[in-house]
C-alpha cells in the first residue's frame, strides 16, 4: 500500500479524534512508529490492522469510519491536493462523475507509483448512475461514498448516494455505489481556482 494512503488515514484519525487517540490506535495496531512516511510502501495488512484498531478504539462501524475518511480527504483544510486533483475533473458535478474513470491515470501523473482504485461509471439515464469501484482494499467503496458526498457539497449539487454492496470475481472484484443526481445547482459551491494560491 502506498504510504500516502496510510498517511491520509493517520492524518484523518489524528486531526479528527486527537493525537492521543491516534497514538492508542497505532499502538494497538502494533505499528513500529506512529508516523507513516508518505513516499514509502507498506504491506496491505498494516492498513487493515490500523483500520481494525480504529474501529475498536472509536466503537464505530468500519463503513462509517471509511466514509468519514473519504469526506475528510476532500474537506480538510490541511489536505488540499486530493480536492484539487478531483476538481480538475470538470466544472460541474455531472462532469466530475464522468471523469472518475480517468482518476487513476491523473493520480499517476502526480505520483507515478500511486495506485488508486479503478472506476467505471454506468449512466442509467434520468440522472441515475452506478459507479463500480475496483477492490483496492475491502470497504474502499465507502471511502468513495464519502468523497462523492463531499464533492457534491463542493460543487453545490444535491445527490443521493448508496453503497449497494460488492461482488467478488477474482480480478473483477468491485464495490457498487448508486448515485442519483437530483439538482446540479442546489446551492453555491465552494470557490475553486485553477491556479494554486500564491502561484
Amino acid at each position: 500500500m502506498h504510504g500516502l494512503v496510510n498517511r491520509s488515514i493517520q492524518c484523518f484519525l489524528r486531526d479528527t479524534y486527537g493525537a492521543a487517540v491516534w497514538g492508542r490506535i497505532a499502538r494497538n495496531a502494533d505499528l513500529a512508529s506512529d508516523n507513516f512516511e508518505p513516499l514509502m510502501s507498506y504491506e496491505p495488512m498494516l492498513t487493515t490492522a490500523v483500520l481494525q484498531s480504529a474501529v475498536s478504539a472509536l466503537q464505530r462501524p468500519l463503513e462509517t469510519v471509511l466514509e468519514d475518511l473519504g469526506t475528510y480527504l476532500v474537506s480538510s483544510a490541511t489536505l488540499q491536493a486530493p480536492r484539487r486533483l478531483l476538481r480538475f475533473g470538470g466544472i460541474s458535478f455531472y462532469d466530475f462523475l464522468h471523469s472518475l474513470e480517468d482518476l487513476p491515470e491523473r493520480g499517476r501523473l502526480a505520483l507515478p507509483d500511486l495506485a488508486l482504485p479503478q472506476m467505471r461509471l454506468a449512466d442509467l439515464g434520468e440522472d441515475r448512475f452506478t459507479l463500480f469501484v475496483g477492490a483496492m482494499f475491502p470497504g474502499v467503496g465507502h471511502v468513495v461514498v464519502g468523497v462523492l458526498r463531499a464533492m457534491a457539497d463542493d460543487y453545490g449539487a444535491l445527490v443521493l448516494l448508496d453503497h449497494v454492496g460488492h461482488e467478488t470475481g477474482g480480478a473483477d472484484s468491485h464495490e457498487q455505489i448508486a448515485i442519483h443526481l437530483l439538482d446540479q445547482q442546489f446551492s453555491e459551491g465552494r470557490q475553486f481556482d485553477l491556479a494554486q494560491p500564491g502561484a
